[in-house]
């Protein structure tokens, strides 16, 4: 069973949950890893519209081969409501939940959102690499705060974007003349990193691949198996 730190309790109001951000984001460490990384997970949500149950899902992934090691899926109840910048308290508790099934804990973590890529700098992946105590670094589809020049079109290129003067993230090719995605460093990890390990993760190893990161991407086939019934959810 993987262990995550029980830092605050989730039955928060609004309010609350901003105070709880400008609280925790002193607590966030931008910084190189410690030693490479052999295992990845990519977590990922998905929602009906106008509903509130959460499908919640983890994919394990050896790092050198991109082979599945592991899943887990959750399938529970939203406790906080759909309030941009404070998405975090609507996803994270199920997304705990999948990690506490896992009996890999996985070396880094990447997540389909946001770091310090946020207004108070304390996105999906920043806020859950606090409770989670390990690497993790979120890779979004579309950008959240921020500005930055289009990168140049070959797999690879990559131009920072920035906020108040301040680099939060990079957009990234990760295909020739596709859209970017948007990588910004969450908790224990740095920039360079974060993009580095993004581009490791592409399912050609070439440029073949997809647009997504395959941690990521996999587990949004995940969630979406759970939220049609195609999936149950892990025990």
């Amino acid at each position: 069973m993987a262990h995550y730190l029980p830092l605050h309790d989730w039955n928060v109001s609004p309010t609350e949950a901003v105070a709880l951000q400008q609280q925790l984001r002193s607590q966030i460490r931008i910084e190189p890893l410690a030693e490479p990384p052999k295992t990845i997970a990519g977590c990922d949500i998905s929602f009906n519209k106008f509903e509130e149950t959460v499908y919640a899902g983890i994919v394990v992934l050896r790092l050198d081969t991109l082979e599945t090691i592991e899943e887990a899926g959750v399938v529970s109840t939203a406790p906080f409501p759909y309030i941009p910048g404070l998405l975090s308290f609507r996803e994270i508790p199920s997304l705990l939940q999948a990690w506490a099934k896992l009996s890999i804990e996985p070396d880094v973590v990447m997540f389909d959102g946001h770091g310090i890529a946020h207004p108070r700098r304390i996105g999906i992946a920043s806020h859950a690499g606090l409770f989670l105590n390990r690497p993790t670094f979120g890779c979004g589809k579309s950008v959240l705060v921020g500005k930055f020049e289009e990168p140049a079109p070959e797999r690879g290129s990559w131009s920072p974007m920035m906020h108040y003067r301040e680099v939060i993230g990079a957009a990234l090719r990760t295909k020739n003349k596709v859209n970017p995605v948007f990588v910004s460093p969450g908790h224990l990890i740095d920039l360079e990193t974060a993009i580095s390990l993004t581009l490791q993760c592409d399912g050609g190893r070439n440029g073949t691949g997809y647009r997504l990161p395959e941690p990521t991407r996999r587990a949004h086939n995940l969630v979406n198996a759970l939220r049609k019934g195609e999936r149950a959810s892990t025990v």
